[in-house]
């Protein structure tokens, strides 16, 4: 006998309990995806959208009017770029049998719900991290002077004045957020240009571990400092675990980060995301009765498209 259509899928909602526990603990583990692309929900799977060209928005006119003349009127034109969505997505079984073995010890559809969202937001965090890392796409680059982990003579609000000055240069716009992983956040702790840079500005006497995210935001004077503490394993399935950090130790992001869901603010970049099938930006979780092998099987997806917008926007230190 034919088994049922996976087209019988329905929305698991009172999953959503295991779903708020993991989107907890994503940001306690420093997912940052969407913090540096952030989501931008649109009706069409893929489209066309404008792109205001830098030197169009700074670009000078004749202001004075002379008694009975017209008024100057602005001349400018847009480029245009594109996003295609697409779906991405994973499934878990939950086998009948060994869902009544283990039933007193945990909810196996918990357990699979969260199993599959750190698959499916994994792969968007690798995804993100692969493009904003990318020196064919983020042009705008340069060595650190001196590597942050010395501590004695790193210099990195020189290096980051250097990427922030660039920016500034050849767009007109004031970064605004520094992004990193955990370890080069905990090297930038111990950092002397730091240290004496966060009591300069606290006037009291500063620990190395007290150093916080807000205070490295004011020594650096962006608003934000997005910190990566993700991590991925490099290894083949079947093979001992390669743990690595998801972002990038050596690279350092210096950009501008929506601030707005105006699509043409420039920015760094986007997530768009299309639900007109049903996905949720974090995931869908969905599922549907496998008779084959006497399992219900929990399916998470979403039809996502991580974009970078203003590539000028950004610049990355190298070698950090």
């Amino acid at each position: 006998m034919p088994s049922p259509s996976a087209s019988l899928a329905y929305p698991r909602l009172d999953l959503g309990a295991a779903f708020e526990q993991f989107d907890l603990e994503m940001n306690r583990r420093g997912f940052i995806s969407h913090q540096v692309l952030p989501i931008f929900d649109t009706p069409l799977q893929a489209n066309a959208y404008p792109i205001i060209p830098i030197e169009q928005m700074l670009q000078n006119r004749e202001l004075l009017r002379a008694p009975g003349a017209s008024y100057s009127r602005g001349k400018w034109t847009f480029k245009s770029d594109g996003y295609a969505c697409q779906e991405y997505g994973t499934e878990e079984p939950v086998d009948d049998r060994e869902a009544a073995m283990y039933r007193t010890m945990f909810d196996a559809e918990s357990v699979a719900t969260m199993r599959a969202l750190e698959a499916l937001l994994n792969g968007a965090e690798q995804r993100a991290v692969s493009l904003l890392t990318d020196t064919n796409v983020i042009t705008q680059t340069a060595a650190a002077s001196v590597a942050w982990s010395t501590p004695a003579t790193a210099t990195p609000i020189t290096d980051f004045n250097t990427a922030r000055n660039a920016v500034w240069a050849s767009t007109g716009i004031w970064v605004n957020a520094i992004v990193m992983s955990r370890n080069k956040f905990n090297h930038l702790r111990e950092c002397a240009q730091i240290i004496d840079r966060i009591k300069s500005n606290a006037n009291y006497k500063v620990l190395n571990g007290e150093i916080t995210e807000a205070m490295l935001a004011t020594a650096f004077d962006v608003d934000r400092i997005i910190v990566s503490g993700a991590a991925k394993n490099t290894a083949k399935e079947g093979q001992t675990a390669t743990v690595a950090s998801t972002w990038t130790d050596s690279n350092v992001l210096v950009c501008r980060v929506a601030t707005t869901n105006d699509v043409r603010e420039p920015c760094i970049g986007r997530t768009f995301h299309w639900a007109e099938d049903g996905s949720q930006p974090l995931g869908q979780v969905e599922m549907y009765r496998d008779e084959s092998i006497r399992s219900n099987v929990i399916r998470v997806r979403h039809d996502v498209v991580e974009k970078v917008m203003y590539a000028k926007a950004g610049y990355l230190i190298t070698g950090a």
